[in-house]
């Protein structure tokens, strides 16, 4: 097993001790095992700080999608000119979560790199499996670009991002713009990914339990999204894309304590070697989830700074 920093310990038992046994007394994936996941999730939140970091606006809205409204939330920085634009896809295996539970990190995102921010609250599985959340996530890019000026953003500096299940949604964003002439992105921020649906990598087996997530709630997530899809098509599962050339920059972070860090290094690694400029940081006894806790842990405020860096960098 992978060595816990010290000063993540604490986290990692509060959150193996509050968050649902998904994969013991969870383990259907039909609707009415989500909705259990997400009451719980409900009556138990995870800690958000007392005071949210200030940014110059905030505003939720819809947009048109592929079935539907899709609420999203707009973050603007302070100041004036015309900043880059992030479209950010929240994680919680495409099953879970949503734009609250995701606002910090946005918030952060915003105010510290000076960049307007669109989250984006996709359709959840089960009730709306593979590729629901996939096509939503495109559809709000493409709305994205094509309305930069209402949203006061550049669309020539458009990024994708996402954690976890929405590192996911950004990566494969980038391969369906590429693919389908949609709108050219400049970068792509993708914090630990899911990327393939193997689930038989080292980091799943070493990591398999003990570290928050875990190999179980993979397999829960997966058949959450998935149902009796095939998950190894390039929109499922990006690392398994036959081709990764002309793809945007990329950042890419994972934990030593995850199991999806090895398929996240895989992709960053597929990318790099098809040309496209990555930069992969791997961050030492750290746990799925510790991005969004900057200020806490100083591993998570040094990820947060990779990410600032690289949008200052547009």
């Amino acid at each position: 097993m992978a060595n816990l920093d010290p000063a993540a310990q604490p986290f990692v038992d509060a959150l193996n001790e509050t968050f649902p046994p998904i994969g013991t007394d969870i383990s259907g994936t039909d609707p009415a095992d989500a909705d259990k996941v997400r009451r719980f999730l409900a009556e138990n939140p995870m800690p958000r700080p007392e005071e949210p970091t200030p940014v110059g606006s905030v505003a939720d809205r819809t947009i048109p999608g592929p079935a539907g409204e899709i609420p999203v939330r707009v973050y603007r920085p302070e100041g004036g000119g015309t900043p880059p634009i992030v479209v950010y896809f929240h994680g919680g295996g495409w099953t879970i979560c949503d734009l609250d539970t995701h606002d910090e990190n946005c918030r952060a995102m915003t105010a510290n790199a000076g960049v307007v921010t669109m989250s984006v609250d996709y359709r959840l599985a089960p009730e709306h499996r593979y590729p629901a959340a996939a096509d939503d996530a495109y559809a709000a890019t493409v709305w994205a670009a094509a309305h930069a000026d209402e949203l006061g953003g550049d669309a020539s500096r458009l990024v994708v991002a996402g954690d976890s299940a929405g590192g996911n949604l950004a990566a494969v964003t980038a391969l369906r713009s590429r693919d389908s002439g949609g709108p050219p992105l400049v970068h792509q921020i993708l914090i630990y990914p899911v990327t393939d649906v193997g689930q038989d990598t080292e980091s799943y087996h070493e990591n398999a339990t003990g570290y928050f997530l875990s190999a179980a709630h993979m397999r829960w997530y997966w058949g959450c999204y998935l149902g009796s899809r095939d998950g190894t098509g390039p929109y499922a599962s990006p690392l398994r894309a036959i081709n990764l050339g002309g793809l945007p920059s990329a950042t890419v972070l994972t934990a030593e304590c995850d199991p999806l860090r090895d398929e996240g290094n895989a992709y960053a690694e597929r990318l790099r070697a098809a040309g496209v400029a990555v930069t992969n940081h791997t961050y030492a006894g750290m746990f799925h989830g510790f991005y969004g806790m900057a200020g806490l842990l100083d591993q998570a405020t040094a990820a947060q700074q990779a990410v600032v860096d690289a949008l200052r960098a547009l």
